[in-house]
C-alpha cells in the first residue's frame, strides 16, 4: 500500500516537474505562457483528486466527484489560510441528494478512509425530501451553504452539540446569531423515514442521528471543515481557488512522499 501511495504521489509530483520543464524551454509570451500553466496545473490537480476519490471509494457511496473536489479545494485554501488545527478532518454536507439518503460523509484525509456515512438533515424552509431554498437570514429556518469551521462543543436544548462559524459571507456568515450547530435528533432516523417517506427537518441545522451525534461531533470538533452542498443553488467562495488548492496540494505530497522514504 505504502508503495502504490508513493506511486501516486510521484506521479503527481513528476507530471508538475514535466509541466514546469515544458514551460521554461518553450519561448512564449508571458499571456500563452499563462493558458499552458493554468492549463497543465487544472489537468493535475483534477487527476489528484480523482486518485484520493478512488482511493476513498467514494464513487459507491453517492458523493460525486464534483462535489468532492469542491470540498477538498475549500480545505486546502482554509489549510493555507491557517484556519484549521491538526486534524484533516473533511465533513461533507451534500444536498444535491434527497434527505433520505446518507447524504453526510466524514472523511479523514490523512488516512484516506472515509470514517462515517449517516443521514443529515436539512431545514424546514428549504424543501421537503430534497432541499431547493437556502438562506443566511436570521428566522429563516432554511439551511445555508457553504464552508463552515467547528467551532466549541456545548450542552444545549439538543443536548451535546457543536457551534459552527459561518466562512463565506452573505452564504452562511449568520451561523452563530442563527445557532446554526451540529447536534443530534430524534427525526433524523429511519424510523422517520418509514413514517414520512423522508427525514424530519431542522430549523436549519445539520441534524443527525441521534445515536450517533457524540460519535460526530468528536470526530469533527477542533476547527475542521465542513461544507455544507448544492449544486443548482448560485454559490461562489474565496475558498474555491483551485490554483492556490493545487499548490497545497503538492506540497504535501513532497512531505508525504519523504516521509515514506
Amino acid at each position: 500500500m505504502k508503495k502504490y501511495i508513493l506511486g501516486i504521489a510521484t506521479i503527481f509530483l513528476v507530471g508538475i516537474s514535466i509541466v514546469g520543464t515544458s514551460w521554461k524551454a518553450i519561448d512564449l509570451p508571458q499571456t500563452q505562457h499563462d493558458v499552458i500553466e493554468h492549463i497543465a496545473a487544472d489537468s493535475l490537480y483534477s487527476q489528484f483528486i480523482s486518485n484520493i476519490y478512488r482511493e476513498i471509494h467514494l464513487d459507491s457511496t453517492g458523493l460525486t466527484e464534483q462535489v468532492f473536489e469542491k470540498a477538498l479545494t475549500g480545505f486546502y485554501n482554509m489549510k493555507y489560510s491557517g484556519l484549521l488545527h491538526a486534524k484533516s478532518i473533511l465533513t461533507i454536507v451534500d444536498f444535491d441528494q434527497e434527505s433520505t439518503k446518507k447524504r453526510l460523509y466524514i472523511i479523514d484525509l490523512a488516512s484516506k478512509k472515509l470514517i462515517l456515512n449517516t443521514w443529515v438533515a436539512h431545514g424546514v424552509n428549504s424543501g421537503g425530501d430534497k432541499p431547493a431554498y437556502f438562506s443566511n437570514n436570521i428566522n429563516s429556518n432554511q439551511s445555508s451553504l457553504g464552508f463552515y469551521l467547528t467551532g466549541e462543543i456545548y450542552y444545549g436544548k439538543h443536548g451535546r452539540s457543536l457551534k459552527l462559524d459561518g466562512m463565506d459571507q452573505g452564504f452562511n456568515s449568520n451561523a452563530r446569531e442563527r445557532s446554526i450547530v451540529v447536534h443530534g435528533a430524534s427525526y433524523v432516523s429511519q424510523r422517520s423515514i418509514d413514517e414520512l417517506g423522508r427525514l424530519g427537518r431542522s430549523q436549519g441545522c445539520p441534524a443527525v442521528p441521534a445515536k450517533l451525534a457524540d460519535d460526530v461531533i468528536n470526530t469533527i470538533s477542533d476547527r475542521t471543515v465542513l461544507f455544507i452542498n448544492n449544486s443548482d443553488h448560485l454559490y461562489y467562495s474565496s475558498f474555491l481557488n483551485e490554483k492556490l488548492a493545487a499548490s497545497v496540494a503538492l506540497n504535501q505530497s513532497q512531505i508525504f512522499a519523504s516521509k515514506i522514504d
